[in-house]
């Protein structure tokens, strides 16, 4: 390695890490599928019935902005990620709660299905497993970035730099 090339930066653990990695892997893919899913069922409800249920097709294509949202900040890692992904995950388990209710009481108002009807009925209810696994990930994820030893944690954005403990001078000869 030459003499000038910058040293390699050490590995950004003490921020939520890589929430991708493991079980947050099956989590991206469960999300990446649904946001595909769902989204092709909604463009294509919205391009050729749009008029026969307009709430339930707005709400799968919502669904679907929403898949892609925690998509990406489950993919991205670190503490935006973890932000960005726990929002989208709890939008998406109110969404679930919200639409699955009012899906089941109003009927006239759900003609169609969205992919939040029923609780997810039409999907195997993994729409209403799928936010809280990925909310006990993102806890996890959390929780495990706080056990980290201090010198592994990096500062947050635009903070200074930790402090160097204060170096004693040189031994007089």
């Amino acid at each position: 390695m030459p003499d000038d090339a910058p040293a390699p930066l050490p590995p950004d653990t003490g921020d939520a890490g890589d929430l991708s990695a493991g079980p947050g892997r099956v989590l991206v893919a469960l999300y990446g599928f649904f946001a595909l899913a769902a989204g092709a069922r909604a463009g294509l409800q919205l391009a050729t019935r749009f008029g026969e249920a307009p709430v339930a097709y707005v709400l799968s294509a919502v669904a679907a902005a929403v898949y892609v949202v925690a998509t990406i900040g489950l993919a991205r890692g670190g503490r935006a990620g973890l932000r960005t992904a726990a929002a989208a995950c709890s939008v998406e388990l109110a969404g679930v709660l919200v639409v699955g209710t009012l899906s089941l009481t109003d009927r006239a108002a759900f003609p169609d299905a969205t992919v939040w009807s029923g609780y997810g009925r039409g999907y195997g209810f993994v729409p209403l497993a799928l936010p809280v696994l990925g909310l006990l990930w993102l806890r996890h994820k959390a929780l495990e970035a706080d056990d980290a030893p201090p010198a592994q944690k990096s500062p947050l954005p635009g903070s200074p730099p930790p402090k160097s403990p204060p170096r004693s001078p040189p031994p007089a000869s």
